[in-house]
């Protein structure tokens, strides 16, 4: 009877899933007003004790649908309309039912064979990791995101030792958390009052992990996916030639530490596996931050911001040369802290700095650092392979919310009085010339990358979230429409766009595509930009409403996995994988064109974020962080010379101004 009921309840489970938001950011929020059902007993070896193991409901969560053909063909024809004129849209709308009647239905039946076959990940898994792992263009700019912390709420705390070992401390306790199985699940709650409660914990805890789920599901509580945590520590990628390698080996013990270039390391657990005191982290900081050695001419780091191939090349050099262990030691590290020498003058500093840096004193390999510079600013710099946003930022939130609330030394603390030039080993490597040569050419490389990227941000201070959600609107899809009508205004065309959608509400789902750039958006941007005389305020409101709702309805198929990128993705893969000959709706140049994401965006909000930020994924494109708050919204741009980023950001910022002037009822001019 009761697994009757819930397949029932299964079954019509994600027609409420359309409340998981774009943003993976709003299933982390939950983590800093959780009530953590621990006794404060953690000390400080735990952040908490959650009631409610973490990996609880991980067996019983749903897998990821692999979608009917004929609405993927269906969505993604949608999808071009806007980006193609008459001609070429009756030709590609041809291609795609030519497709969807042929070779498509084949490689669709033998993906749905495959993923009943696979029953414990999701379709897209494999091929995502593929094809991130594949990919021969460096990390950095091309894959690496960052994250910057909010400055600590209490000035002092924000001194660049102080917080170092703080962030130290919480991430190892983070890590033994989330290892011992304490770390609270990670589930998004409709319902709060209801699932997020003492009593429903302790109940559901008593459920088997094989029904778990629906026992959340029951009282509007969905959780998510939590697959991708244990990559966090212990983790590196590994350069290989044609396809890389990710390596996690959890028995390491010790941190690693950049400064000026040099890459230290010491044991920040002890033989037992536990956090040593924090006044010892606090001594080992402050020995490698005191340390006279000067930066070296040849930087071992710069190399992981090179091509793979040619990294992998010269990786191989250094384990002929003998430098196996010193590597080892580099990839087995928990992770890796880099401690900067410069003063942040303002936002666009630290997202250049904390985007790629100087390439001397990162190990961009890393599945993540924490990057402090001299005046305490902080971000975390990331690995994109392994994991998406979901896990660094529930990271994120919980160490800012450990480091602010319990931090474990302070400005007047003392470090211990311990042998730091015993614990501390500063690693050294053997170098010939050509090692030598590899890492010149890698700094010019890196050099020449770095220096054609722009950043601008923007704050728009006259409305935000609270106003928008007054008047019924989505505040992302007026974000998005913003982002259309401002391309418009600035190059008087509409063309692919791309929004990060989480699918981590399905057994190893990873991201789906939102594709914001839509018909509804084409007629709004250009009312609104083109021909602003020609429509009342009422007719203006109209298509702002219009925009919201379509909007609404692709972020509620992304996030219930019914978007189309992903599935003509595992297609496109699994005939390469077979050998067949490439379907022509993969070789029709709107598919290309559509793939060819000018405008690439993703949301990020939460108490412990300052600014998110990424470079364009192509030469003449965008790459548009942005966050919706209660009464402004800000954006964090990036540009190469074949675009101008300044003038973007005044052409969005015209475009909000507009949009804000009319849902008050006014004409705009």
């Amino acid at each position: 009877m009761m697994a009757g009921l819930l397949s029932t309840q299964y079954n019509s489970a994600w027609s409420k899933l359309h409340l998981l938001r774009n943003n993976p950011a709003l299933s982390v929020l939950t983590s800093t007003q959780r009530k953590y059902s621990s006794k404060d007993g953690a000390g400080t070896e735990f952040l908490h004790k959650s009631v409610v193991p973490t990996m609880h409901y991980q067996k019983s969560l749903p897998r990821l649908p692999v979608p009917k053909l004929e609405d993927t063909i269906q969505r993604y024809l949608a999808a071009q309309r806007p980006l193609l004129n008459d001609e070429q849209y009756s030709n590609t709308e041809k291609v795609a039912h030519d497709f969807q009647s042929g070779a498509g239905k084949q490689l669709h039946e033998e993906l749905v064979a495959l993923d009943k076959n696979n029953k414990h990940t999701s379709y897209i898994s494999a091929p995502w990791f593929d094809m991130y792992l594949s990919a021969r263009e460096s990390v950095v700019l091309n894959f690496n995101p960052f994250m910057s912390f909010n400055p600590d709420p209490k000035p002092e705390y924000n001194d660049q030792l102080v917080r170092a070992t703080n962030m130290v401390c919480s991430a190892i306790r983070f890590m033994k958390t989330l290892r011992a199985g304490l770390l609270e699940p990670e589930v998004f709650h409709l319902n709060p009052a209801k699932s997020d409660t003492d009593s429903f914990k302790r109940l559901i805890r008593w459920v088997p992990p094989s029904i778990s789920w629906f026992g959340a599901y029951m009282v509007n509580a969905y959780p998510l996916d939590m697959s991708q945590y244990f990559r966090l520590f212990n983790s590196t990628r590994i350069p290989k030639y044609r396809c890389d390698e990710l390596l996690t080996d959890d028995k390491g013990h010790h941190l690693l530490v950049i400064r000026r270039g040099n890459l230290y390391v010491f044991d920040a657990l002890d033989r037992d596996g536990n956090l040593i005191k924090p006044a010892e982290v606090h001594a080992h900081l402050k020995y490698i931050l005191t340390d006279p050695t000067e930066a070296p001419s040849f930087p071992l780091g710069v190399l992981t911001s090179e091509n793979r191939d040619t990294w992998a090349g010269l990786r191989q050099k250094l384990l002929d040369a003998g430098n196996g262990e010193a590597l080892q030691l580099v990839d087995t590290a928990l992770f890796c802290l880099c401690l900067d020498e410069e003063v942040m003058r303002d936002h666009i500093h630290i997202s250049h700095n904390m985007l790629h840096g100087d390439g001397c004193n990162r190990w961009y390999d890393k599945s993540f650092s924490i990057i402090l510079a001299k005046d305490g600013q902080a971000a975390i710099n990331f690995e994109h392979s392994w994991g998406d946003g979901v896990a660094v930022l529930r990271f994120q939130n919980e160490v800012f919310k450990d480091t602010t609330e319990k931090p474990l030394v302070g400005p007047g603390s003392q470090p211990a009085s311990v042998d730091s030039a015993s614990a501390v080993r500063r690693i050294g490597f053997k170098l010939d010339e050509e090692l030598k040569a590899g890492i010149t050419k890698a700094k010019e490389n890196f050099h020449a990358a770095v220096s054609k990227l722009t950043i601008d941000a923007m704050e728009f201070k006259k409305g935000g979230k609270e106003q928008l959600k007054k008047k019924k609107l989505s505040p992302d899809a007026i974000s998005q429409l913003a982002f259309q009508m401002g391309f418009l205004r600035q190059h008087g065309q509409t063309v692919a766009t791309y929004e990060s959608c989480s699918t981590a509400a399905f057994k190893h789902g990873r991201t789906e595509t939102i594709r914001p750039a839509s018909i509804h958006t084409k007629r709004c941007a250009k009312a609104f930009v083109q021909q602003p005389g020609q429509h009342t305020v009422e007719q203006l409101q109209g298509l702002l409403s219009e925009c919201s709702k379509y909007h609404g309805q692709l972020t509620r198929e992304a996030a219930m996995g019914q978007g189309f990128d992903r599935h003509l993705f595992a297609m496109r893969y699994l005939a390469n994988f077979k050998g067949m000959a490439l379907p022509s709706l993969y070789q029709d140049p709107a598919y290309a064109a559509i793939n060819h994401n000018i405008l690439s965006t993703s949301t990020l909000t939460s108490p412990a974020v300052s600014l998110g930020g990424f470079a364009p994924v192509v030469p003449d494109g965008f790459g548009v962080g942005y966050g919706v708050h209660d009464d402004w919204i800000g954006c964090n741009v990036s540009s190469y010379p074949a675009r101008n980023v300044h003038e973007f950001l005044k052409c969005v910022h015209k475009s909000l101004e507009d949009i804000f002037t009319v849902l008050d009822g006014k004409p705009i001019n």
